[in-house]
């Protein structure tokens, strides 16, 4: 199949996921604390609303809400990377006007995730704070999927972290590598590979041309095995032994999901 018709199979299939998500949003989320200890941003994918509970990060950013309370903890679609960034500095400054000081910026911890489009966008927004001269504590990409003009394969050298879990059947089907753009600034944990052929998962409340269409790729975003270990490393960086880049040991082997 040509790129040309590639383009347009992913267009027609991720507006089809949209309009089906919009039975399912969730209840407002609670408003972030004013001096939040961390920052954890998240980008849905495809044209997903960032309150569609169907999809797997919304419960996750529901149960980050829940269990830290002095986290911000922010959902965004993956077109809207202009409102992250631009939330984050917010954060950072809670509030107040003016420009960030240097000791905003280098105390500030921050974990973006994203699922598809929205692995692109992660990448995108550290790179984005990369030029703010802000550190990001952790990326981590499922399934990324490179949004036009970017470049979701090379880590910028503000993150500490990078992670990427990806499976390759389908004709939509993510990044299989990402490295750092400076391996001394930047440890990558692992590129980790998922295979549903011999174990398919049902994804039953995904619309039927999702499961159809998009199976592998969306098995993926379903998959508790994945996002266990996406949740796993996201509470790491969040604990306070996590503050010691000695202390770091809760990444997964590099192996294969088989």
């Amino acid at each position: 199949m040509g790129l040309a018709l590639q383009i347009v199979f992913l267009a027609v299939c991720l507006t089809l996921v949209s309009d089906d998500a919009r039975p399912n949003p969730a209840a407002l989320p609670p408003p972030p604390p004013a001096s939040p200890t961390a920052i954890v941003i998240g980008f849905v994918g495809g044209f997903v609303r960032h309150d569609d509970r169907v999809h797997t990060e919304v419960l996750l950013a529901n149960r980050l809400r829940g269990d830290f309370s002095s986290v911000a903890v922010q959902l965004f679609e993956n077109h809207r990377g202009k409102d992250a960034h631009d939330s984050v500095l917010r954060l950072l400054h809670a509030g107040r006007p003016g420009a960030l000081s240097p000791e905003e910026k280098q105390n500030a911890r921050i974990i973006i995730f994203g699922h598809s489009w929205g692995a692109s966008e992660t990448v995108e927004l550290a790179r984005q704070l990369e030029k703010d001269g802000i550190p990001v504590a952790l990326t981590i990409q499922v399934d990324s999927v490179s949004k036009f003009g970017e470049n979701d394969s090379l880590i910028p050298a503000n993150v500490e972290q990078a992670v990427n879990f990806y499976q390759i059947d389908g004709l939509l089907h993510g990044k299989s590598l990402i490295r750092a753009a400076n391996p001394s600034k930047t440890q990558i944990l692992g590129n980790f590979r998922s295979e549903y052929k011999d174990k398919p998962l049902s994804c039953g409340q995904y619309p039927w041309y999702d499961r159809t269409f998009m199976k592998p790729h969306i098995q993926i975003e379903c998959d508790p095995n994945v996002w266990n270990k996406v949740d796993s490393l996201i509470r790491t960086n969040l604990s306070v032994e996590a503050h010691d880049t000695s202390a770091r040991t809760g990444a997964p082997q590099n192996t294969a999901n088989r």
